[in-house]
């Protein structure tokens, strides 16, 4: 080992026997394959120096080593990648100074890393952590790559405890097994944060995900990776047929108060909910959502105070009433997958409001409108009222019923128009059968029911034929009444065309 340092080459004790050679397996392994964890601290450390032409690394391949690994503290300057090793005990790393260090496929009792600082790569891909796993503050200068890690928690019921952590380029933890809380307060990503494919699992606590105040320059990916040999992640558009693993959470997830550069990724995401567990993104800032996962059957998904550009969903995507919450909510455009009619997206709106507030209908109304869907805009402002209804006495009830059943609130301004067309028609044929003397004899038209109702049903417009006529005892009740009408239906038709002409 001390000749392979100073060559830069691979110690390679594993047999060649799979099951054997296996770091996480019950098959024992010898002392002819063990190393005390001081004299690998020794070789980091102060190691000799490298051989002519050569550059002096640390690279160990299916090694037990016993006692604590203890760097705590240390500057080391070689490069350092152990491959299928068990630890006999934890890895101390407080403080440390890496360039790079790799740690692949190995079996780990618990890693503590808390401002741990690394130049390059932190990798731990397929290691298997059994009691938890500390990178608070830490600050990996490229990437931290834990891809299909199985990390169990620790004492506290944390997985990972990475609040504070920084990380220059991409946070990849995809296919990784989570068992416990992953919290990230705090934490600042460079790049990316990939999920993609990883199952979170916290049934001792509230969250499996803990992350708010968290910073991602680019995407946050829940999102699914194609399982084959070797697992296609990363984006990849996997071939047809090809099996996937979609991306799972057992456990409540919180956002809260992120900023995420480009996007928030939830296609076909799969979260399991306990009835006081919640999807949080609160406040959470973005330029797209992309909320494509599965409905949630129990718990919350709350949207409060989030600022979204470009909302991307499916209609089966939101739970139903009582599970949604999005008051203060701020979005610009809707791109719905799939079938999502207006009445499903009222059906949206109506859920995340138990209680009656205008605020999201009118959110709504505004977004179509800008969208060119001045008609749909019209039916979600429409659906407020009728919403709004349901809160008022029983007076305004009915009030409102009568409003409803005739001009629509205002908005379906043709209804107001038809329903002049009936008046005019009614009112004429019984203004025909009236008693008519003039005001003025000698001095008036001739006696035209059909444009004596019309010059009662319209308003300011005077067509010379109601002041010349004189209306006795219930025929001046029914005048007046038409005359009434005529103003509430004129408004109605004059609001509905200005609001089209505005449009335009």
């Amino acid at each position: 080992m001390w000749q392979a340092f100073r060559n830069g080459s691979v110690y390679d004790l594993r047999s060649g026997d799979a099951m054997a050679d296996d770091p996480h397996g019950g098959h024992p392994w010898g002392p002819e394959r063990s190393v005390r964890a001081r004299i690998v601290c020794w070789l980091l450390l102060d190691g000799p120096p490298a051989l002519s032409g050569r550059v002096s690394s640390l690279k160990l391949s299916g090694l037990q080593i016993t006692d604590v690994l203890d760097l705590a503290g240390g500057e080391i300057v070689p490069y350092a990648e152990l491959k299928h090793c068990r630890f006999e005990k934890e890895i101390l790393l407080p403080e440390a100074k890496f360039t790079t260090l790799r740690l692949v496929n190995c079996s780990i009792p618990r890693v503590e890393a808390a401002r741990l600082h690394t130049e390059g790569d932190l990798h731990l891909p397929r290691c298997r952590i059994h009691n938890g796993m500390r990178l608070t503050d830490a600050q990996i200068g490229t990437d931290l790559l834990i891809n299909q890690a199985v990390i169990y928690r620790d004492r506290r019921g944390n997985s990972i405890m990475g609040d504070g952590l920084s990380v220059g380029q991409d946070l990849q933890a995809e296919m990784m097994e989570s068992h416990g809380q992953l919290s990230l307060r705090g934490a600042k990503v460079g790049v990316s944060f990939s999920l993609r494919g990883s199952k979170l699992a916290n049934p001792y606590g509230q969250r499996a995900l803990n992350a708010p105040q968290m910073t991602v320059e680019r995407t946050l990916y829940m999102t699914p990776a194609a399982l084959g040999d070797p697992p296609m992640t990363s984006g990849t558009t996997p071939p047809r047929g090809t099996r996937v693993q979609r991306f799972e959470c057992q456990g409540g997830i919180r956002l809260d108060d992120g900023r995420f550069g480009d996007a928030v990724d939830l296609a076909q995401a799969r979260f399991t909910l306990e009835n006081d567990q919640e999807v949080s993104l609160r406040r959470v800032q973005t330029p797209e959502l992309r909320f494509l996962g599965e409905a949630p059957q129990r718990g919350k998904v709350i949207l409060s105070g989030a600022k979204v550009v470009t909302l991307i969903d499916k209609s089966t995507s939101w739970p139903g009433p009582g599970g949604l919450q999005m008051g203060g909510f701020s979005y610009e455009s809707l791109v719905p997958q799939g079938s999502f009619p207006l009445s499903r997206r009222l059906s949206w709106v109506a859920a995340a409001t138990a209680e009656y507030n205008p605020e999201p209908y009118e959110k709504l109304a505004a977004v179509l409108r800008n969208g060119g869907e001045d008609a749909d805009a019209r039916e979600v402002l429409l659906a407020k009222q009728r919403r709004r209804r349901e809160t008022l006495p029983l007076a305004a009830k009915l009030w409102g019923f009568a409003q409803d059943w005739t001009v629509a609130y205002g908005y379906r301004p043709g209804r107001a128009a038809l329903w002049m067309a009936v008046l005019w028609a009614v009112s004429a044929v019984a203004f025909s059968r009236a008693d008519h003397p003039a005001i003025k004899p000698g001095e008036h038209p001739n006696w035209n029911p059909a444009l004596f109702s019309l010059d009662l049903l319209l308003p300011v417009i005077n067509l010379g034929q109601d002041s010349y006529w004189q209306l006795r005892g219930g025929w001046q009740w029914f005048a007046a009444i038409l005359i009434l009408l005529g103003w509430v239906l004129a408004t109605t038709v004059a609001a509905g065309a200005t609001r089209l002409l505005r449009r335009n």
